[in-house]
């Protein structure tokens, strides 16, 4: 028998294969049926009875129906406008690298800076690529070229002096310069003083703003993504601030996908910005769009050495170095702002990546918990790379969710070059601990951070599960393995348990009666195939409230 709330014909009714309904009391069906964008009926054969002569039925064929995925942690429009601009994030060459710049500055002789993004760490020796090597190929204009996790950017010297940094210029306290034996910046800056540099960019038009975000739009929903939490809602670094062009998009009819905007936190800045927060919040949210989170970065990365540990980061001989990383906001501050944020209703969505950052982002959780109770906010701390086992069985006591970026967890070059080797043995192998969340209790979200990485959540999901990157080479070993997630657990995370973070759970998440016909049509079953073949799945259609949103050319 079918779950079913009306008799009348439907809009549209999905059926003739599989679907995986992400619900508890419901796990499988055959048929789904839509009416004015709501689900009306889950079930089998019987839900046939509500085809009419206008419904239009899909045929899946076999295939497999899944709620919309939900990415708890993106940055859409950054990655739609560096789509457009010098992108260089699907190779690791620095050949093909300076090959792609020099061709973008020729193509573009009128642009003041050559700008884009997207280089990969492990692409260089230590990470750090060089001026002079920009230097060789566009001598004339600055060059400002975030790199892969946009907590760093390579610049030519033409750039540096524009921003007026030289052997003098001090390392700003939330970030470094990268310099020579006798001081000299070399090209390379990290974290803060990526703003150095940055603040003098040009921001894009308008115009161009809004061509990023529908551009990163339909890449989303490509992927199957139907919502996203918008991970800096603010301007950050030389990154413009989404809101006005999320208003735009809105007022135009252009939001197709529902958005969690989370606010960023100005970290230079403390308590006297909450009332600011406030009136964005009540000024941003309508219709698709909600401004309801805070997003604080407490850390940077483990590669560049600024991901706030425990314990000191080891050097290339394996002793403890001088630094344990940054923690971008005083602990005892972050618990006041935290307990403040949430007394007013704010989720606070928290960068931490490194195992003290992690620590203190719960600490934080613990003391608003204490302050006022457990309210409804849902914080969240994304990243996760390096979690202390006690600290595991905290996100289930505090009700914090563990928003994973899953596809991060297997051994590539970044991991195995500028990571492992100076975390240790000990502290590498408590990377990305997402089995010991979930048996310990705790919420899984997913998120890719998009575009630091693929928006890709099947390409996630398979390494959820195996703990091998889709791409790696035959033999490449699995990334501690007790550690996966199964199938099952994995597509939660991402249908489910983002929407729960998104505070759209009572909307999505789930495909069952009642909630919105935000859908997605695979071109397989990956639960009837081998666990290394999910990568392989392909996303066919994307319907949000109902209405297709993407279709594959072949379907």
């Amino acid at each position: 028998m079918s779950q079913s709330q009306v008799t009348g014909p439907a809009d549209l009714v999905l059926t003739g294969g599989h679907v995986h309904t992400v619900d508890a009391a419901r796990s499988r069906a055959t048929a789904v049926a839509v009416h004015g964008g709501q689900i009306t009926a889950v079930g089998h054969d019987e839900v046939h009875a509500l085809i009419g002569p206008r419904t239009e039925v899909v045929d899946l064929a076999g295939k497999l129906l899944l709620p919309g995925f939900q990415d708890a942690h993106v940055h859409p429009q950054g990655a739609g406008l560096e789509l457009g601009l010098c992108h260089l994030a699907d190779t690791v060459d620095p050949a093909e690298y300076l090959r792609r710049i020099a061709a973008y500055a020729d193509e573009n002789p009128d642009a003041e800076w050559i700008t884009g993004g997207g280089w990969s760490l492990e692409a260089f020796p230590g990470g750090a690529p060089t001026a002079a090597a920009l230097d060789a190929i566009v001598p004339d204009r600055p060059v400002f070229l975030p790199n892969r996790d946009h907590h760093g950017a390579w610049v030519n010297t033409r750039a540096l002096q524009r921003a007026g940094i030289d052997a003098r210029t001090p390392d700003p306290v939330d970030g470094r310069i990268e310099r020579d034996a006798d001081g000299n910046p070399t090209g390379m800056l990290q974290e803060g003083a990526v703003h150095l540099v940055g603040r003098l960019v040009p921001d894009p038009t308008p115009a161009e703003q809004l061509a990023g975000l529908l551009r990163a739009q339909a890449v989303l929903h490509s992927h199957g993504v139907t919502a996203w939490q918008d991970a800096i809602v603010g301007a950050y670094a030389n990154m413009a601030d989404p809101a006005p062009t999320y208003q735009a998009a809105l007022d135009q009819g252009l939001l197709t996908a529902r958005v969690a905007a989370a606010l960023w936190w100005d970290r230079e800045r403390g308590a006297e910005q909450i009332p600011e927060l406030v009136a964005r919040r009540e000024e941003l949210s309508r219709g698709r769009f909600r401004a309801g989170t805070v997003k604080i970065m407490q850390d940077g990365i483990a590669e560049n050495h600024t991901a706030a540990m425990l314990d000191p980061y080891l050097t290339g001989c394996g002793c403890a170095s001088d630094t344990s990383g940054i923690s971008f906001v005083d602990p005892g501050d972050l618990k006041k702002y935290v307990t403040e944020l949430d007394v007013l209703g704010f989720q606070v969505h928290f960068h931490a990546l490194g195992d003290r950052a992690v620590r203190e982002a719960l600490d934080a959780v613990e003391a608003a918990r204490a302050a006022g109770g457990h309210r409804d906010t849902r914080h969240h701390l994304a990243h996760l790379q390096v979690v202390h086992p006690t600290d595991i069985p905290r996100f289930r006591t505090l009700g914090a969710t563990a928003n994973l970026q899953m596809l991060w967890a297997a051994h590539e070059p970044q991991m195995d070059e500028l990571t492992l080797p100076f975390l240790g043995p000990e502290r590498g192998a408590r990377q990305y601990p997402f089995g010991d969340l979930l048996r310990a209790g705790a919420t899984l979200a997913a998120g890719s951070d998009w575009p630091v990485s693929s928006p890709d959540p099947l390409q996630a999901i398979h390494v959820a599960v195996n703990r091998v990157s889709p791409d790696a080479p035959e033999g490449t070993p699995e990334f501690l393995p007790g550690q996966r997630l199964d199938l099952g657990a994995a597509i939660a995370a991402y249908t489910a348990g983002s929407a729960y973070v998104n505070h759209l759970d009572d909307i999505t998440g789930s495909i069952t009666v009642g909630r919105a016909a935000d859908l997605v049509v695979l071109d397989r079953d990956p639960f009837a195939g081998p666990p290394e073949e999910i990568a392989a799945t392909r996303v066919l259609e994307t319907f949000v409230e109902g209405v297709r949103v993407h279709a594959a050319p072949e379907a």
